[in-house]
């Protein structure tokens, strides 16, 4: 028996897994500890991967080598394209899957890792040498594991305690123990800790759904999906989810069990998602709506359990049950469980640097919810940052970090390192500013080099995708040198509603038209259509829409690149560690203080501080020579 690693990574969820993953492939021995090896990478709540922003978050953990992306593509049930009526910088990959598939092929995934051991255990302290130097974990069950390096991915198990009305019962997860101990030793250390409050929605018999009465909503069945490599793909049947409404009676019913809802009679205090309320929250934000849309959500390829997203709550189970009944497609409905709100411990991510190692305590990794952010995606993300920058660390090896124009994972911790959280965290599009630099579709191009470089993308991964930039640019080249003529062009142009050609053009200003894509040209361009036909068939739709953006949107991809190029620059700009900022007293008092507390390692960074102003970084900028 082993009690000696380099890395242990502490909690098995979507953070965890991904930490343990890539610590171990890039090299270093890693155990992973988990209450519940039967619950590895638990859908704790929608059996869902992607959307808005989180979607781009997945392929960029695929791009990078890990191992989110193939896992929901394997387990899939249903695959959508969001947003696709607008620009590509708002196209977002989502996949319902199933959910104990999803969580068996994680496992399975682990258990095949090289230089991967897990054990299943409760993890109650960190074990420091005489030194006072990180020297591993403890576990409630009395054993004790060695490490140079350890992550921490505890998820809504520290503290957790759950609500269902007015009834109160500790737990991470509904009927799994909560975990005491680690709050506790880490503030004694000196770090800032604060609750947090999220919830998830009933779970409903599929066969008491009256689906006649539910309008259903179909999946994709085109090429698109999550991981760029192209054997993986969708096996599974797929299923549709189906909408309903809330009506006023609902509402009603709601607003009476307002009295004995945690939310509103004082029982929860902690901060709760702004961005997905729970049911009682949205009757009472907005008071004069009473139709609230709710999607019904199955919750594999053979079980009858469906999820009802939109209907999260913690109010009292029968004002939940009858409130759900009020709705015809539910009106028979049997209950598998109730919802629930869960209140947990998290840590001020202002404490962490962008690595994701904690300043107070070298070699402590945090990643996941224990950082005031929510989903399974931006906690998967961060997992792979703390595994690679773990591993990096006690392998002797660079510091892996990303930028803000150089993927959505680099925006979601510079956010949470610079800026802090006061609600937990959610990524949306808007929250980058180079979103056209960021889009799903050439993750791989941005992103698969640097996981190579790290020894996370392996390298059938690095030529797949060097062969695609190779086949996209080829396809980019033909269509800004390939001239076309108006008697070839002007029949098409005409059935598509486009302004004639009156002299010849090239190609590529003709793809640049709204009306007009690739495919369409091809009809009527011999070279294009050869061109097309050339490439491999199994890559042959990702190839032509990844060379399309880039042609119909190269102006404004341009534009972007040298702005973002232009603020980088800020990045390479220095602030030496032992900066004393409270001497800095041309700077206002809140600079200093914000300046001191998270101790900025560039000036990029202390211009995204929130309360430094201009001035302030002017002064920065003096004071460095620049």
């Amino acid at each position: 028996m082993n009690f000696d690693f380099d890395i242990i990574v502490v909690g098995a969820g979507h953070a965890g897994c991904e930490a343990a993953r890539s610590a171990a492939v890039i090299g270093a021995r890693t155990l992973l500890v988990t209450m519940d090896l039967n619950k590895i990478a638990q859908m704790s709540c929608n059996p869902a991967i992607g959307g808005i922003a989180k979607g781009q978050i997945v392929r960029e953990i695929d791009a990078l080598g890990g191992m989110t992306g193939v896992v929901t593509d394997r387990t899939a049930i249903q695959f959508r394209m969001l947003n696709r009526s607008k620009g590509p910088a708002m196209w977002s990959p989502r996949a319902q899957s199933d959910r104990a598939k999803f969580s068996a092929m994680w496992r399975e995934v682990l258990e095949n890792t090289e230089n991967l051991s897990m054990w299943q255990g409760n993890v109650d302290a960190l074990i420091f040498d005489e030194s006072g130097a990180l020297a591993g974990v403890h576990t409630l069950e009395g054993a004790e594991f060695r490490a140079r390096a350890v992550v921490l991915t505890n998820g809504t198990f520290l503290n957790g305690l759950m609500h269902i009305g007015r009834s109160q019962f500790e737990g991470g997860r509904i009927s799994e123990p909560a975990a005491h101990g680690l709050t506790e030793q880490l503030r004694r250390l000196g770090f800032t800790a604060d609750r947090m409050k999220t919830g998830t929605p009933m779970r409903i018999d599929g066969r008491t759904i009256n689906f006649a009465l539910a309008t259903p909503q179909g999946g994709d069945d085109d090429f698109h999906h999550f991981s760029f490599l192209p054997d993986v793909r969708r096996s599974l049947r797929q299923r549709d989810c189906h909408i309903v409404y809330t009506n006023p009676e609902t509402c009603e019913i709601l607003k009476k069990g307002l009295p004995d809802s945690p939310l509103y009679n004082g029982q929860i205090q902690s901060i709760g998602p702004r961005y997905c309320p729970s049911i009682e929250t949205k009757i009472v934000t907005f008071a004069d709506k009473t139709e609230h849309q709710l999607f019904l959500e199955p919750e594999g390829e053979t079980t009858h359990e469906y999820y009802v997203n939109g209907f999260s709550s913690s109010m009292p189970m029968d004002i939940q049950i009858a409130a759900i009944s009020t709705i015809p497609a539910l009106r028979d409905a049997q209950l598998y469980r109730a919802g629930y709100a869960i209140e947990y411990d998290f840590f001020d991510p202002t404490q962490l640097r962008h690595t994701l190692e904690t300043k107070l305590v070298d070699g402590l990794f945090f990643a996941g919810q224990i950082n005031g952010t929510t989903g399974y995606e931006e906690a998967a993300g961060q997992g792979l940052v703390a595994g690679v920058n773990s591993a990096a660390k006690v392998l002797g090896r660079p510091e892996f970090t990303l930028a803000r124009d150089e993927a959505y994972i680099g925006v979601l911790i510079d956010d949470l390192v610079t800026k802090g959280v006061d609600e937990p965290y959610r990524m949306f599009t808007s929250r980058a500013e180079y979103r056209i630099l960021l889009r799903q579709d050439d993750a791989d191009m941005r992103l698969t080099p640097r996981g190579y470089e790290i020894g996370l993308a392996d390298e059938r991964r690095y030529r797949l995708m060097e062969e695609k930039r190779r086949l996209r640019d080829g396809l980019v080249a033909l269509a800004r040198e390939l001239t076309v003529r108006p008697a070839e062009l002007n029949p098409l142009l005409d059935a598509v509603g486009s302004s004639p050609l009156q002299q010849g053009v090239k190609l590529a200003s003709l793809i640049q038209r709204p009306q007009l894509t690739i495919a369409v040209l091809a009809d009527a361009v011999p070279a294009l259509r050869a061109a097309i036909d050339a490439l491999p068939d199994d890559r042959r739709d990702e190839i032509v829409e990844a060379a399309e953006v880039l042609v119909k949107y190269e102006g404004y991809i341009a534009r972007e690149r040298v702005i973002a190029d232009k603020l980088r620059r800020l990045e390479d700009v220095a602030i030496p560690e032992d900066t004393d900022f409270d001497a800095l007293k041309n700077i206002s008092t809140e600079g200093r203080q914000k300046l001191g507390r998270i101790r900025p390692k560039t000036i990029g960074q202390a211009s995204r501080i929130p309360g430094i102003s201009p001035s302030d970084v002017n002064i920065l900028l003096v004071l460095m020579g620049r």
